[in-house]
């Protein structure tokens, strides 16, 4: 019935069954119906080059993740209350990737769920409430992070939250040194851990995207994490490391972003890749804080790390280990930024470039003195994109932070035609 129907009357269905104000992509909706590697193909059969989804890691619908899916179904699927090899054998390669502290895995479905057990480990093991966070995040969904996400609209609050902004070397530095902006950072994690102890919270957690993604990529003065936790670490807390975005080997130098700074995490949280499509997510933590937690607590997830799951979680592993996808993200990211150099060159609207890997934050602004916010010109430029077939979208706290993040598979040729359709794009505001 769905095939029949025209995109009008299905957009129609899906706001009188899913809500009305259920979010979508472009101003115009886009109804997608089959995926491959990097492309996904709308109902008439027009192909678009997926720069955006993280979710498909690997490439859309990849033969070696749906075929140890398929195997595996057709055996067995049942929780982790019984015995299976697939399961135990998973969590040892997966923990394998980390450093040595970091060697149990406690399996979930979302990465919403990831950070919520994280932040429930912690209040657990320190015996207090208080929460740090960045002032622009997003970690999940659950009432705890949707309260936690400053910035992005959620009607909860919570006072055992505080907020610190993450110093900015393009937008906040105003002439001020590196080492200036370090300290200035620095005070903001030192007030937050000093309000929540005097409140009576105590400092349970510090929760981070190691590459503030959602906050538009933001390049922090160096040693500001390393700061950051220290101060943390002092006043009896936690750093949590999310790795949701950055990770699984999208930064090419490294498989996870907090590797890129010298702070071992006391727990790490992952989500979208890692089934590559299929609800995969997991904690990684020392084994101290799990055997405490599951000593008093009891938790147990029926549908997180099931056979099927590992399987397909194995499977994903593979491809990355196999293809040599590591190498890949670090050399077409190369390619992509050295040519958006080019288009910066060009381009007076483009204030700044970001990223890591395939990664990447274009900045784009007014005028490059005032550094102004180009947030419309922004949403100009992603509805621009998907009209010629290619998909990115946009972060930030201006909504002026072109993100693009595309399969691990993109290829120097799709980084070519990303390159070309962008700069037509720029050219045509």
């Amino acid at each position: 019935m769905e095939m029949h129907a025209s995109n009008e009357q299905l957009l129609e269905r899906r706001r009188r069954v899913l809500g009305r104000n259920t979010p979508l992509f472009y101003d115009e909706p886009l109804r997608l119906v089959r995926g491959q590697g990097v492309w996904v193909y709308d109902e008439t059969g027009r192909q678009y080059l997926d720069a955006y989804n993280n979710v498909p890691h690997v490439g859309h619908c990849h033969s070696h993740v749906i075929e140890a899916m398929y195997r595996q179904a057709r055996m067995l699927n049942i929780h982790t209350r019984y015995l299976h090899e697939n399961v135990v054998s998973y969590a040892e390669r997966l923990t394998s990737t980390f450093d040595l502290s970091l060697n149990v895995a406690m399996f979930v479905c979302t990465g919403s769920e990831a950070n919520e057990l994280a932040l429930r480990i912690a209040r657990h093991h320190t015996g207090a409430t208080g929460l740090i966070v960045t002032d622009y995040n997003y970690h999940g969904n659950t009432a705890t992070l949707a309260a936690a996400a400053k910035g992005i609209p959620a009607p909860e609050t919570a006072p055992n939250i505080r907020w610190v902004h993450v110093p900015d070397m393009y937008r906040d530095s105003d002439g001020r040194s590196e080492k200036a902006m370090l300290e200035i950072g620095l005070r903001g994690i030192q007030t937050a851990i000093e309000e929540l102890q005097e409140a009576g919270f105590g400092v349970s957690a510090l929760l981070l995207d190691t590459l503030f993604s959602t906050e538009g990529l933001t390049k922090s003065p160096e040693g500001f994490i390393e700061g950051a936790v220290e101060l943390v670490r002092a006043a009896g807390g936690l750093y949590v490391a999310d790795e949701v975005q950055p990770g699984f080997g999208r930064l090419g130098s490294r498989m996870w972003g907090y590797q890129l700074f010298d702070a071992v995490p006391d727990m790490v949280t992952l989500g979208k890749p890692m089934g590559n499509g299929y609800p995969l997510a997991a904690t990684i933590l020392r084994r101290d804080l799990a055997d405490g937690f599951l000593g008093e607590a009891l938790y147990f997830n029926t549908f997180a790390g099931t056979p099927v799951a590992a399987a397909v979680g194995m499977a994903v592993l593979d491809v990355i280990e196999q293809e040599d996808l590591l190498r890949n993200a670090k050399e077409v990211g190369t390619y992509v930024q050295e040519q958006m150099l080019g288009l910066q060159r060009r381009h007076d609207i483009i204030g700044t470039l970001r990223g890591e890997g395939l990664f990447f934050g274009m900045e784009l602004v007014k005028d490059r003195t005032s550094k102004a916010p180009a947030e419309a010109e922004c949403g100009q430029l992603i509805n621009e994109m998907r009209r010629h077939g290619v998909l990115i979208s946009r972060i930030g706290p201006s909504s002026n932070v072109l993100k693009i993040r595309p399969p691990l598979v993109f290829s120097r040729e799709n980084a070519a035609l990303l390159l070309e359709t962008l700069d037509d794009a720029l050219r045509s505001l």
